[in-house]
């Protein structure tokens, strides 16, 4: 595998949440549930653009795939701990997402855990995502890794006059008018199985997948400039 540890000069840096004189005075409500539950469907990756990862070969596919990107959608899952100050010993799995497909790579193995490292912590391409603060502390953690150039999507929402965290459903909904499904089953499934199911590869693929689609529409410049107001 053709190390990745480099920042290539092309690489654009990662837009930081933009300030914005609107947000300041215009306060903008986030969509409740019971509004986002009529609107119809976002669309989702299917199987066919999905890709599971657990091999360092695989990895190494995938490092290939998404070199050419200048921004991934990332999240990671994380089994579900139901005990009051239980240590969780995640993330299990970290989903990496183009506007064409999403990795879901599973972190068993040392060799693959050491390619998802090194595209973590890859200067100089924007990892956009919602409620990464735990996310970062655990992968910190667990891979020994700051993951670079992360971009929290709800901080951009604020700053263009949202009361509240607005989370990938209430985005969705904002910029596209659409209905972002989550499966609470799989939400709550666990992520530390070797053998994953479909139900919890298309959650985990379409949550990253979706927040590259949401960073895309907010029109977002290299240094992070807004282009566009947010409907």
């Amino acid at each position: 595998m053709a190390r990745m540890t480099a920042s290539p000069p092309s690489r654009r840096q990662p837009p930081s949440a933009p300030r914005h004189p609107s947000a300041r005075t215009t306060q903008r409500p986030t969509p409740d549930k019971d509004q986002i539950a009529l609107l119809e469907p976002f669309e989702r990756l299917g199987m066919d653009r999905i890709a599971l990862v657990a091999t360092p070969a695989q990895a190494d596919q995938a490092c290939q795939a998404l070199a050419s990107a200048s921004a991934w959608g990332f999240d990671t899952e994380s089994k579900p701990t139901f005990v009051r100050d239980e240590p969780s010993d995640g993330p299990h799995i970290v989903q990496l997402a183009t506007l064409e497909r999403a990795w879901v790579f599973q972190l068993h193995d040392p060799g693959c855990r050491a390619r998802v490292a090194e595209l973590l912590a890859l200067q100089g391409v924007t990892k956009a995502g919602f409620g990464l603060g735990d996310d970062t502390k655990r992968i910190q953690h667990k891979l020994g890794v700051q993951p670079a150039d992360v971009l929290e999507l709800n901080t951009v929402f604020r700053q263009r006059g949202y009361r509240k965290d607005m989370g990938v459903k209430g985005a969705v909904a904002v910029l596209f008018n659409r209905r972002f499904i989550k499966s609470k089953k799989a939400a709550t499934s666990n992520w530390a199985n070797a053998r994953l199911s479909e139900a919890q590869l298309v959650y985990a693929a379409n949550d990253a997948w979706a927040a590259l689609r949401v960073f895309n529409a907010l029109n977002l410049s290299a240094s992070g400039i807004r282009r566009a107001q947010p409907p």
